[in-house]
């Protein structure tokens, strides 16, 4: 018969390990994270191009100045007359969109002065008439214009980038420094599950050791939870594959290989960060009694957990054993079992309900939360 009565059997030195043997936490941001934003940068950020090849922005721009006369002097004949520089004007923002301001004024002089050669009357010359010189101001304006505004953007975009820059360097640090903390607050929460075993050994009291172990095993679970679930933004986490590491964890230290452990659900729920360690404690005791008791003396079986919501959309966490059963007269609010009496009160903390009870041939451990504990991502 299952008999609940001891809690949480997690040896504290196994869970140290696991602390020691984490990498430095700044490795552990991805190394790719940072080659991967650069990559995806958005084009226009990054001009004008060839700011470093002067040369090759000269030639470019010279064969622009030079397509826009072709294109005029191949178009004249179906033009009006007062077109002089239809064709130069996209040369000139072209080019100072691409390549700069400078190059620009470059391409904007040039072309200038072959729109006035070639296309103001008198035709092949440089005869500032009333005339061209209405013209020749009235281009003056409009690239001027252009180029200014082409300016502003260009500086806006660097503006832009520079401020990328930042935000993503604020964004590494802050993980960098999410995960040191995390990392010493886990290392504190193991120091003192240590220092709880060391404690009990210098007792002969068989239940003041049982007491000893219990909490430092229940330390090192919420320092080793503590690494694992938070995340530096604050996002609610996947729930199924943090229980599935979660219960893994728990079997792997009872050392049992004969208990088949199986976790499934919704894989789009998330739990919010403030109800992940007392959830995780709830479920990592009543798989622990599962194991202690329901396959005591040895019993192989199947241990199942399943994530739902219910038909309110509240979560719905069950843990199925097919071991030995509960006594007959079993009465969770009247057990004295320190593990399950935690697991009833942080449930309650979140407003939830913890149970323990029999179904068909399975014993099976109940934990229902409200549903704003819960999120769902698609």
């Amino acid at each position: 018969m299952q008999q609940p009565e001891k809690a949480l059997t997690l040896p504290p030195t196994g869970l140290m390990t696991y602390a020691a043997g984490d990498r430095n936490p700044r490795a552990m941001i991805d190394p790719t994270a940072t080659n991967t934003l650069s990559a995806r940068k958005r084009w226009i950020e990054q001009l004008p191009v060839a700011r470093n090849r002067p040369v090759l922005g000269a030639v470019i721009t010279l064969c622009l100045v030079a397509a826009a006369l072709l294109l005029r002097i191949v178009a004249d004949p179906q033009l009006p007359s007062g077109f002089p520089y239809v064709t130069f004007f996209p040369a000139v923002i072209v080019t100072s969109f691409l390549f700069g301001v400078r190059l620009g004024c470059v391409s904007a002089l040039l072309s200038g002065l072959l729109a006035w050669y070639f296309f103001i009357p008198p035709a092949y010359g440089f005869a500032l008439t009333h005339g061209a010189g209405f013209a020749l101001a009235f281009y003056v304006l409009v690239v001027a214009t252009d180029l200014a505004l082409v300016h502003w953007m260009q500086a806006a975009n660097s503006q832009l980038a520079r401020e990328r820059e930042n935000n993503r360097q604020l964004a590494e640090m802050r993980e960098v420094l999410f995960h040191e903390l995390q990392h010493r607050v886990s290392n504190n929460l193991q120091v003192a599950a240590g220092l709880l075993t060391m404690q009990k050994r210098q007792l002969a009291d068989a239940d003041a050791r049982a007491a000893l172990d219990e909490a430092g095993a229940r330390l090192a679970l919420v320092g080793r939870i503590s690494r694992q679930l938070y995340d530096p933004s604050g996002a609610a986490q996947p729930l199924v594959p943090f229980l599935a590491e979660l219960c893994r964890g728990v079997v792997d230290a009872s050392g049992r290989t004969d208990v088949d452990l199986q976790v499934s659900g919704d894989e789009h729920l998330r739990l919010q960060p403030d109800a992940a360690v007392p959830t995780a404690l709830i479920v990592a005791e009543a798989v622990a009694n599962a194991i202690e008791h329901g396959f005591a003396d040895g019993r192989a079986g199947h241990l199942e957990v399943q994530v739902r919501r219910d038909q309110e959309g509240s979560l719905e966490v069950l843990i199925h054993n097919d071991g030995y059963g509960l006594p007959a007269d079993f009465d969770l609010g009247a057990s004295t079992s320190l593990g399950l009496r935690i697991a009833v009160m942080l449930a309650q903390g979140q407003s939830g309900r913890f149970d323990l009870g029999r179904r068909e041939a399975a014993t099976v451990a109940t934990l229902t939360l409200p549903a704003n504990l819960l999120t769902v991502e698609r």
